[in-house]
């Protein structure tokens, strides 16, 4: 992989899965534009739209446009992302980020030992250090005794910690309403448990803090969702957000409580962190107007 010298980060040339034949290729379009009111300048802005290779997912290739042009440096970030920032010190009017990568994702495949694990598998020294970041508290996921005891209502009886994590999934997929502009992007655990409304980024916060809560490690996980032709999956329109839960044996495994259901090949994963600040796929800041319009647009497509 090569740092951009310009406006393009390149990555290309990957090894293709051990069996190409099998699984699914998705290719992944998602443009940001903002519009400025009048001339801004010093735009700082910090990237997560380069998904690193994870177990099942293979990135074929991925590339960051942005404009006007300037120079892209890439780093790996705490939790081992893929990320870059820039700078435009000159006055512009008009800020366009562009991603498009490709991926190979394979079929999930959970093996039975580790769906039946309980939380006494985590007591391996190698496995806690791995999991004991995503047991703490975290900016935007605060530990409460509202939703500590929900967690433990929903989790009574059940050992293994795959049937816990999909007893919470379900409930917030039960309970919670699916409903854009109820919250704002800023929202905490809090606010959205209280509302039991929100985006796919509000129904994660609740099931990482909730998870947490009973000893169940969890983190965020950002990304894309494939909306096929015969499915009806919400938040496949933008960028998705959905929770991971360590099982003993499997490691991460995605759960999605916007709708219901474990993360599969139809998941394209970008980056991982606490919660939504580590992940956050634009964010920055600029010296000018206030009065801004943004432009997102996200299409997902098998190849």
């Amino acid at each position: 992989m090569a740092d951009a010298t310009t406006a393009t980060a390149i990555v290309s040339g990957l090894a293709e899965p051990a069996s190409p034949g099998i699984g699914t290729k998705l290719a992944v379009l998602h443009r940001t534009t903002f519009h400025y009111a009048a001339p801004v300048s010093h735009s700082l802005n910090t990237l997560h739209l380069e998904p690193r290779t994870f177990p099942y997912q293979k990135t074929l290739s991925s590339l960051i446009r942005v404009l006007p042009a300037t120079r892209l440096r890439r780093f790996t970030d705490l939790f081992q992302n893929h990320a870059h920032h820039f700078e435009l010190i000159e006055p512009h009017v008009r800020l366009e980020i562009e991603s498009r990568l490709r991926v190979h994702n394979l079929p999930l495949v959970i093996p039975g030992g580790s769906r039946t694990a309980g939380r006494e598998d985590f007591a391996e020294r190698g496995v806690q250090e791995r999991i004991w970041p995503y047991l703490q508290e975290s900016n935007r996921v605060r530990k409460s005794p509202d939703v500590w005891r929900q967690a433990v209502d929903v989790t009574c009886g059940l050992v293994a910690v795959f049937e816990q994590a999909g007893a919470v999934m379900e409930w917030i997929h039960r309970e919670f309403r699916y409903e854009p502009g109820s919250t704002g992007v800023k929202a905490h655990l809090d606010e959205s448990f209280a509302l039991k409304r929100g985006v796919c980024q509000d129904f994660t916060h609740v099931m990482v803090g909730m998870c947490r809560t009973v000893g169940v490690p969890a983190r965020y996980a950002s990304g894309y969702l494939y909306n096929g032709p015969r499915d009806s999956l919400v938040g496949a329109q933008a960028s998705h957000a959905w929770c991971e839960v360590y099982l003993p044996g499997a490691g991460w495994i995605g759960f999605d409580p916007t709708n219901n259901q474990v993360a599969d090949e139809r998941y394209v994963k970008v980056a991982v962190g606490r919660d939504y600040d580590d992940v956050a796929p634009v964010v920055g800041c600029y010296s000018g107007s206030g009065h801004c319009r943004l432009e997102v647009c996200v299409e997902v497509g098998k190849i």
